[in-house]
């Protein structure tokens, strides 16, 4: 009597008791759950007549339209495996993850069909190409693939060890790896983000998240598991944004810390009046307490912070609330807010351990690396066994973060271990000295990094984005965070920068500013 745990019975159930509510908003575009299952049947059948099987890898590189999200249900449905690439990459990188991948189908957005053209002559193995949101010559256009074909398609078997996607890691300091996530790694991640975020077919999402971005962080998945709607952002637009929230009634997102910043920054006059009661989930980068401070004491929305990787489906922590936080003030709360926080249910077994694998103490200031073990965590990577034991050592997924953890149990990463700052002995955390500088009225954004010193081995340089008609001196800085941090911690020296250099999944490229302003300016 045992069903395979995978994100298609989400399908299988939205379609059954939600096939009339509006599934998808895109634009013009507006479709029910019948009419969109309707479609992702039919692609389904036209990516078996291009001779797509069981196994074979399609390739996207699209925006957050109805057409992607259509992508993950009608490629995994046939057996197949979807590999979303991201569409801010260059195109020699985006050659790299179609050649590594296998991909034996490759799905551009019109908005890129000339990057992908660039670099079909090195990619043999393609055998098709699909056009998305326009026609070009050599190019199968896909409405009308769509348009030709039934709601009839052959519906293999699917196990829940069976890959679903295989997402690529940004790759900032290496060649992108292959990050191979299971139908049940998936469908894990969606029952236990629902169990900590509650959700219901009332519900309606904005996708100010790219799809792309470890499968939308799976709330590809999510919200039809609840029967809510997916309501489309192309491109993050402050000012757009804020009148979908207006105009869709939207009451949930997902956004890394640095689109937080972008809306927290954008004008009054620009964002227009911002409907409160606005849930949203932030992860990617550990948020600052004064970033968390400004959405909820500004907009009046509760964010709920989450950690996760890629390798992990990607949540294994939230900031659970707890009946005593709410006592506490905005400012205080804020710095709880800012906080890791404990292990999802379904995720498995968290620690912080030290260099012999021991638990550290809860004493919030001994470090150690965040391991995890359970449901949620990858198969491994696709074609690389040797990196795959590396991080899979001993029995645990090694994530590269060190942490503290608090006597209440909740866990704070105060860096990636390549980040930590050792300055005459001393281990500063980097996060915590932006945490300090962000909670300065003229800073928009700011990067802490190690740099060389004679005297204490290296020590902390501040790179600082102003906000607008802000006038902020480098001594005037320093002594503002010694006055709030031990001296030794304080930044020696700060750099102005007009914007800081980021992955294109929105990471601060921290190495590139440990190479100073010539390798900033060259991004």
């Amino acid at each position: 009597m045992e069903t395979p745990l995978t994100p298609l019975e989400f399908q299988r159930r939205a379609r059954l008791l939600y096939a009339d509510r509006e599934c998808v908003v895109d634009g013009d575009i507006r479709l029910t759950y019948e009419q969109f299952f309707a479609r992702c049947d039919r692609w389904s059948a036209a990516l078996q007549r291009l001779g797509v099987r069981r196994g074979d890898r399609v390739a996207y590189v699209c925006l957050n339209t109805s057409s992607h999200l259509e992508s993950f249900y009608a490629v995994p449905q046939i057996g197949a495996v979807l590999v979303p690439i991201n569409f801010r990459l260059k195109p020699q990188e985006i050659e790299y993850i179609v050649q590594h991948s296998g991909a034996k189908v490759v799905c551009s957005h019109v908005d890129f069909l000339e990057v992908v053209d660039a670099i079909r002559g090195a990619c043999p193995a393609v055998e098709h190409y699909v056009s998305i949101g326009g026609s070009r010559e050599s190019w199968n256009d896909y409405e009308q693939l769509i348009a030709a074909e039934t709601n009839q398609f052959d519906r293999p078997s699917i196990d829940e060890g069976d890959l679903l996607t295989i997402n690529y890691t940004s790759g900032t300091t290496s060649r992108p790896k292959g990050v191979m996530i299971t139908h049940r790694n998936a469908y894990m991640n969606a029952v236990g983000t629902l169990v900590h975020v509650s959700m219901t077919c009332a519900d309606r999402y904005l996708w100010t998240l790219p799809m792309f971005h470890a499968n939308g962080w799976t709330f590809v998945w999510i919200v039809t598991a609840v029967g809510g709607t997916h309501v489309c952002l192309r491109k993050v637009d402050p000012p757009e944004a804020f009148k979908l929230i207006r105009d869709e009634r939207i009451s949930m997102l997902c956004a890394a810390p640095t689109v937080l910043i972008g809306l927290a920054s954008c004008e009054s006059e620009r964002r227009g009046d911002v409907p409160t009661g606005v849930r949203v989930l932030t992860a990617g980068a550990p948020p600052a307490a004064a970033t968390i401070q400004r959405v909820e004491g500004e907009f009046g929305w509760e964010l709920i912070h989450v950690y996760g990787l890629t390798e992990t489906a990607p949540f294994i922590t939230v900031c659970e609330p707890r009946p005593e936080h709410s006592r506490l003030s905005l400012e205080a709360r804020s710095v709880v807010k800012a906080r890791q926080g404990v292990e999802l249910i379904t995720s498995g077994e968290i620690a912080v351990v030290d260099d012999n694998g021991r638990k550290v103490p809860h004493d919030a200031h001994t470090l150690g690396e965040i391991v995890v073990r359970g449901n949620v965590v990858m198969e491994g990577y696709y074609n690389d066994p040797e990196a795959t034991a590396q991080v899979m050592r001993g029995g645990w997924f090694h994530s590269g973060d060190a942490a503290v953890v608090h006597p209440d149990g909740y866990l704070e990463i105060r860096d990636r271990f390549k980040d930590v700052i050792i300055s005459g002995g001393e281990n500063i955390s980097s996060v915590e000295v932006e945490g300090v500088l962000m909670r300065h009225h003229d800073i928009e954004e700011v990067a802490v990094v190690g740099m060389p010193d004679p005297k204490w081995g290296e020590t902390p340089c501040a790179f600082v984005v102003l906000a607008t008609d802000a006038k902020l001196s480098e001594r005037g800085l320093i002594q503002y965070a010694r006055e709030r941090m031990a001296n030794f911690k304080a930044p020696r020296r700060v750099e102005f920068v007009a914007d800081l250099p980021k992955t294109a999944t929105g990471k601060i490229k921290k190495y590139v500013l440990r190479q100073g302003r010539s390798a900033i300016a060259s991004q």
